[in-house]
């Protein structure tokens, strides 16, 4: 399992939400390319980057950024929010995005994903966003009444390779993951899944990798790292434990 060290965009700025609401939030870093850098020094294989205002407005706002934070950092860098048509998305990766992650547009159109996979394969990824197991959308305003299990088997139809899922109702709140349904999400499909909400400490990822579920590519860790309830080395060290009898 890696870990992956998240920055969220908001103004120009690093900053983390709670559960989501861009009401409640709280800025930690001007300079998004510095913060990256330093997750890279820490040891970060590889970076998640949601750009929150594309999310709420439902284009992207910050892809300048993003392209200096890729070629600063010269590690795989995945990037969702308000990726919303091909536009956006051929922007995105031209960029040097190793995954493109679209959410919305996933549960909307599986024609539309199932084209994107064929022109830009393992390079589109798939967020489910989900609470109580029902798929959020359109910055987790919204809440539909598909599955998030149901949704997850439809896009590895489609073809996609790794599926971001996180529950919207731990995230940011430091409490765990939610365990049963990483588990589920894991289970309903082959593909890779990367965890994400609530992912704090380093038992939190020992907890996922006791799960057993192969497919469990990664943990998404954000506000404990900002605030200093971890250090990524301490996560790293965590997700490792193991490694021989995982592979």
């Amino acid at each position: 399992m890696i870990i992956l060290p998240a920055i969220d965009l908001k103004d120009g700025k690093c900053v983390r939400l709670r559960q989501g609401r861009a009401e409640d939030v709280t800025v930690y870093s001007d300079d998004p390319v510095a913060q990256a850098l330093a997750w890279r020094r820490q040891g970060a294989e590889q970076l998640h980057v949601v750009d929150l205002d594309g999310a709420f407005a439902g284009e992207p706002r910050h892809t300048a950024v993003i392209g200096e934070i890729v070629r600063a950092l010269r590690i795989p860098v995945e990037v969702g929010g308000g990726l919303r048509t091909d536009a956006h998305i051929e922007r995105l990766l031209a960029e040097g995005v190793a995954r493109a992650i679209i959410g919305t547009r996933a549960l909307e159109s599986a024609d539309a994903l199932r084209d994107l996979v064929k022109r830009f394969g393992e390079r589109i990824a798939v967020g489910i966003d989900a609470r109580d197991g029902f798929v959020q959308v359109k910055g987790w305003v919204e809440t539909t009444g598909t599955r998030a299990v149901d949704l997850a088997r439809q896009v590895e139809a489609a073809g996609v390779r790794t599926i971001i899922y996180t529950d919207t109702a731990t995230d940011g709140m430091l409490g765990g993951p939610n365990l049963n349904a990483m588990e589920q999400m894991c289970r309903a499909v082959s593909c890779d899944v990367i965890a994400s909400g609530g992912v704090s400490v380093p038992g939190h990822v020992l907890a996922l990798k006791a799960l057993g579920c192969p497919n469990l590519y990664g943990a998404i860790v954000g506000k404990a790292l900002y605030d200093g309830k971890t250090t990524l080395a301490a996560m790293m060290t965590a997700a490792q434990q193991n490694a021989a009898a995982d592979d």
